[in-house]
């Protein structure tokens, strides 16, 4: 599998309450198509998920009102958000899936994380890590998610860019 979706606080019942296992898994299955050693794959996540229909409205995505934070996805009340740029984007996606879930706005979310880390780190597993985060987190961040971790390996880079040398 290209990716791993874990489920805390019941939020596979909430997916599955809302019929959307099947729309979730087709999502993720096309993000990691579409961004697997791909550049820019910030850009490439919003068309991703514009084209699954999780950026109909845009309305949905405000976290918060009169300010530019938004979602990268919504729909049927369930958020995405997420970043593959470093797994510690952990804390500022679920701060920001936390502030939906308190005011209402969202009933459960997904964040993609990267599951890509150092060879040297410390820790085992990424998953283990995402299990032991979400626990030390609690209370404060209280909401039903689903964490998809993704290695999307190295970014392709054209043989005749990698060949040309920096001229500064």
């Amino acid at each position: 599998m290209p990716f791993e979706l874990i489920h805390f606080r019941d939020a596979d019942k909430i997916l599955k309450g809302k019929r959307m296992e099947k729309d979730v898994q087709a999502t993720l299955e096309y993000v990691n198509d579409v961004l697997c050693g791909s550049l820019n794959r910030g850009e490439l996540l919003r068309q991703a998920l514009e084209e699954m229909d999780w950026r109909k409205n845009l309305e949905d995505l405000v976290i918060l009102d009169g300010r530019r934070y938004r979602f990268k996805g919504f729909k049927k009340g369930i958020a995405i958000e997420g970043s593959f740029s470093a797994y510690e984007f952990i804390l500022e996606g679920l701060i920001r899936l936390q502030i939906g879930f308190d005011k209402k706005k969202i009933e459960s979310v997904i964040l993609l994380l990267t599951s890509v880390r150092s060879e040297k780190t410390p820790y085992g597993s990424t998953r283990k890590m995402v299990e032991e985060d979400i626990q030390n987190l609690h209370p404060t961040i209280s909401l039903p998610i689903s964490i998809a971790l993704f290695d999307l390996g190295a970014p392709w880079v054209p043989e005749e860019i990698n060949s040309k040398e920096v001229m500064v």
